[in-house]
């Protein structure tokens, strides 16, 4: 395995985007995201998800030209349709227009619905904190996953985020499966094993191993029954407040991961709650409190969320991003190398 510097990646990407139709504006956005997403240890949804993304695009399931299109204001709510655009461009845009509203009402909720697979949930989390605003973020997917009890999948794993910013701001970013199939396919190419059970293989049997659950489709829910139901909500709530589709309609689209997604993007200003330095405070608190915990057996620190991606950005910034070889020869050919 080796590691690539951050602009090499970037630059890399931005040409094999723009190869594959992607204009330059949105071809240079979306490099940086994907690049930004390795840098931060989330290969899954950074350069090794680059190929599918232009495959979406040549199979026309990802529309390049297509730009959000407001369809109602209700207040501090504003409900956009995606015109199934590219994600992360969308999801950005929402992000933004949230901030907006945010600053004016204390709060800001936009909802974008018939969009594309936004990548990196915590993209979002991260890009509200770096303005000081705190964020709740999700989106439906396709199905993924079984219901508590089921057998073939009929929930997405919906990614969630939370986000509080702070001089090390706090960021959640959890799919409802106990391992999205990014992290499955990360291990499963490194050789490794989960390190608590990741689902059932064909047979059945509760298993660490990554290939047998993404073959089977039969992935863990988080906390077992409550990440299921929490999909179910998850898919509910994107579905009724975006007045878009829900997983059950977005399988019958049948173009890809996440095609005809809903999203939900809710911002808040702390500025106008308890205060910036009130929020920083708390943080800081929150940040504390949690590092002072004694480590269990077999533990040697106690991390908060993520404290883990500043970490490996500040690592993989100063030595170079860590990229599996095929998939990085794959990418380089994409780009016209």
């Amino acid at each position: 395995m080796n590691r690539i510097p951050f602009e090499v990646m970037q630059n890399t990407v931005e040409r094999a985007f723009v190869q594959a139709g992607l204009g330059q504006d949105k071809a240079a956005t979306c490099a940086r995201i994907h690049t930004e997403s390795s840098c931060d240890g989330i290969y899954s949804h950074g350069l090794n998800r680059v190929a599918r993304f232009i495959d979406y695009l040549q199979r026309g399931w990802v529309n390049p030209q297509a730009e959000p299109v407001l369809i109602k204001q209700l207040g501090a709510i504003n409900l956009y349709d995606g015109q199934r655009g590219v994600g992360i461009t969308n999801a950005l845009f929402a992000v933004e227009q949230a901030a907006q509203l945010a600053r004016q009402n204390g709060v800001g909720i936009v909802t974008m619905r018939n969009t594309t697979h936004w990548m990196r949930g915590g993209t979002y989390g991260w890009q509200a904190v770096n303005q000081g605003l705190a964020a709740i973020c999700w989106t439906n997917t396709e199905s993924c996953m079984p219901a508590w009890g089921g057998k073939n999948p009929r929930l997405g794993n919906n990614p969630f985020v939370m986000a509080v910013p702070g001089e090390q701001p706090l960021v959640l970013d959890m799919a409802m499966s106990q391992y999205s199939y990014g992290q499955l396919q990360v291990t499963r190419l490194k050789g490794g094993q989960m390190p608590f059970p990741a689902g059932y293989d064909q047979q059945g049997n509760i298993t660490l191993e990554p290939g047998p659950v993404e073959e089977s489709m039969r992935i863990m829910p988080a906390g077992y029954w409550k990440g299921s139901s929490m999909a179910i909500l998850l898919d509910a709530m994107a579905a009724m407040l975006s007045a878009g589709h829900t997983t059950s309609e977005i399988d019958c689209i049948e173009q890809g991961s996440g095609t005809g997604a809903s999203q939900i993007f809710m911002l808040f200003d702390p500025q106008q709650l308890g205060g910036a330095d009130y929020t920083r405070r708390l943080t800081e608190d929150v940040e504390r409190y949690v590092a002072a915990s004694e480590p269990a057996e077999g533990v040697e620190r106690v991390f908060y969320p993520g404290e883990q991606q500043l970490l490996r950005r500040q690592q993989n910034l100063s030595l170079g991003i860590p990229v599996d070889d095929d998939i990085w020869a794959k990418v380089v050919a994409l780009a016209g190398n």
